[in-house]
């Protein structure tokens, strides 16, 4: 890693953390007259989608400077959601090695992260 690439993701993981702050305030407020979980729906979703565009671009033929790639894809969408990489993940198990590894995966990472999350809710109380 030179300190071009490391600027690379530092600058678009600012990009990225100030929109989703920024959406979060503009959704979470009830400005579409929706609140709560709606604001992390919609960067999720949005972050996956935008993650799914460079990933099906470069694999048809996009030629993306990796510095642009770390911003992007480590950076920027890195910082507006962590789905986007999820997504990510288990879109390449499924083309890789089929339906029931990427299943597995899903299910292990929702279900460890939810059970984390209690336990350490739990031990935190």
């Amino acid at each position: 890693m030179t300190p071009v690439m490391f600027l690379a993701v530092a600058a678009g993981g600012a990009c990225g953390a100030l929109l989703r702050y920024a959406l979060s305030l503009l959704i979470g407020a009830g400005f579409f007259g929706i609140a709560g979980p709606m604001a992390t729906l919609s960067v999720n979703i949005g972050g996956s989608a935008m993650m799914g565009l460079l990933a099906g671009g470069m694999a048809a033929g996009l030629v993306l400077p990796e510095p642009w790639r770390l911003f992007i894809a480590v950076g920027f969408l890195g910082a507006l959601t962590t789905f986007s990489s999820f997504a990510l993940d288990a879109g390449s198990l499924l083309q890789r090695t089929g339906q029931m590894m990427s299943l597995v995966y899903i299910c292990l990472s929702v279900g460890l992260s939810l059970l984390a999350f209690g336990a350490a809710y739990m031990l935190a109380g």
